[in-house]
């Protein structure tokens, strides 16, 4: 068996852990924030600037870069997969969340 294989989707698909999104986009440092990856907003922004965070495999320092569905971030050792949630409806939706 070669030891330099890729790994199998399965295998790969492990080393996740899937996060739903209720809307697209979101920016990254919400998400570092909200998935409780660091304690506060700033510490998300501060970790981001200082290139300490992957986006898709590459270093990302756009704070407010636009996460959405299929992305995966890295941090402190930590992998997630962004998905949007199936049963999230924004046509029918406004910024606020309100149903129009």
């Amino acid at each position: 068996m070669d030891n330099n294989a890729t790994p199998s989707v399965e295998e790969e698909s492990l080393a996740f852990r899937d996060v739903e999104i209720s809307h697209e986009p979101i920016e990254l440092y919400k998400i570092l924030k909200f998935e409780n990856m660091v304690e506060s907003g700033g510490e998300a922004k501060a970790a981001v600037a200082a290139g300490h965070v992957l986006l898709n495999g590459k270093v990302e320092t756009q704070k407010r870069k636009k996460i959405m569905s299929g992305d995966i971030i890295e941090f402190a050792e930590e992998k997630i997969r962004i998905h949007l949630s199936p049963t999230s409806d924004q046509e029918n939706h406004d910024v606020t969340g309100t149903q129009t």
